[in-house]
């Protein structure tokens, strides 16, 4: 089974400003509700690992991920992220995300294509449930994207640190972790059965 989902989120940055999280495959992982890249293999490889809260009980799934293009001249990112369980089932996501001018100065969009496909159980769901699942997911993304990007610093205060001679840009730096996906009731038992079979479930 496939979902494809598309989405655009406002953004009160501009795009050179968002581009500086986009195009840091940690900074962006770091935006996901309880994410974090654990390993770089290489320069297009990462290990990493989500965790899962409901009420006392934490779950955490390790995963692959491989980024398969980014271009700076149009600030765009393509990612694949995939795994499969020991019952059979597995699912791969492939996202696609740009940047475009906003409507009004100092304002940007963020594009995203995502194709999720899922075999086996977790097919069962349907995308009845993992469409609403996956919107609220990335939701949740977006408003983190939107604080990762507004801490980066602006044209205008760029050019100030350059002009008493400071980096206007320091290295970017993943965003604080984000708290556990915490979920309750069907929507623990879809996030659980896809993130289970997309990153591979790791007990703690």
């Amino acid at each position: 089974m496939e979902v494809e989902l598309n989405k655009r989120y406002p953004l009160a940055v501009s795009s050179e400003q968002a581009w500086v999280i986009l195009s840091d495959i940690r900074a962006v992982a770091g935006c996901m509700p309880g994410a974090q890249i654990t390993d770089q293999l290489d320069a297009t490889h990462y290990k990493g690992i989500v965790k899962s809260k409901v009420g006392p009980a934490v779950m955490s799934f390790n995963g692959d991920i491989e980024v398969l293009g980014l271009d700076a001249s149009i600030r765009r990112l393509e990612m694949l992220g995939k795994g499969a369980d020991k019952g059979g089932s597995s699912a791969s996501m492939n996202l696609v995300a740009h940047l475009e001018a906003g409507e009004s100065a100092g304002t940007s969009v963020l594009v995203g294509v995502a194709t999720v496909t899922v075999s086996g159980k977790l097919a069962q769901f349907g995308g009845r449930l993992l469409v609403p699942i996956a919107d609220a997911m990335l939701a949740q993304f977006a408003d983190n994207f939107r604080t990762a990007a507004a801490a980066v610093p602006g044209a205008a205060t760029a050019a100030a640190l350059r002009a008493v001679g400071a980096h206007p840009m320091p290295p970017t730096k993943p965003p604080a972790a984000a708290k556990e996906l915490n979920a309750l009731g069907l929507m623990w038992i879809v996030v659980k059965g896809w993130f289970s079979n997309l990153f591979g479930k790791k007990a703690t």
